[in-house]
């Protein structure tokens, strides 16, 4: 979702957080590291190489691929928990951005897809943004034809709702930057 799949350059959830951001005074670098298509497991599997040490901060937003495949809710929830013990490791400040299951899949494993994210922002402490489509999952008029990729409008209804989470996530890094007293 954050790649920015089958959208113009510059139009993808990363690039305009941004330049919203900026447009309120951040003086803030956001680095794309998603990857169309892939899975929590691909997103762990390529932390290490993502990450350097410049980076102060992480939204992560991993697991809509693994709940369209229907991939086993265990192995996605330790991925994800796995990469946010590694960015809180690296003092990393993060913030989680929870995905929800499709409903086609059940309420068995729906339920228990869409457990994974606020419990394990509880278990990290980490700043928690519940649904990274809120008021875009399932509006036609705000995804591309395939029904599940954001389009421009729809990055846009995304950056407004989690721009108030991200000047959080700003705040705690620039708190966590700064000497005791």
């Amino acid at each position: 979702m954050t790649q920015g799949y089958n959208l113009p350059p510059g139009t993808d959830f990363t690039a305009v957080l941004q330049a919203e951001l900026k447009a309120k005074g951040h003086d803030v670098t956001i680095v794309n590291a998603g990857v169309s298509g892939d899975t929590s497991a691909g997103g762990l599997a390529r932390l290490d190489w993502a990450l350097d040490k410049s980076i102060d901060g992480a939204i992560v937003e991993l697991g809509s691929n693994d709940a369209l495949r229907g991939l086993d809710v265990a192995q996605t929830r330790d991925n994800v928990d796995k990469v946010l013990a590694k960015l809180k490791g690296r003092g990393v400040v993060v913030l989680l951005a929870g995905m929800k299951s499709p409903r086609n899949l059940g309420p068995d494993y729906a339920a228990a897809f869409d457990a994974i994210y606020p419990a394990l922002a509880k278990k990290h402490d980490v700043l928690f943004y519940p649904f990274f489509l809120e008021g875009v999952a399932a509006n036609l008029k705000l995804n591309q034809a395939d029904g599940i990729h954001p389009n421009e409008e729809g990055t846009r209804v995304i950056v407004r709702g989690m721009l108030p989470i991200a000047e959080k996530l700003i705040a705690k890094i620039g708190a966590n930057s700064k000497p005791a007293p």
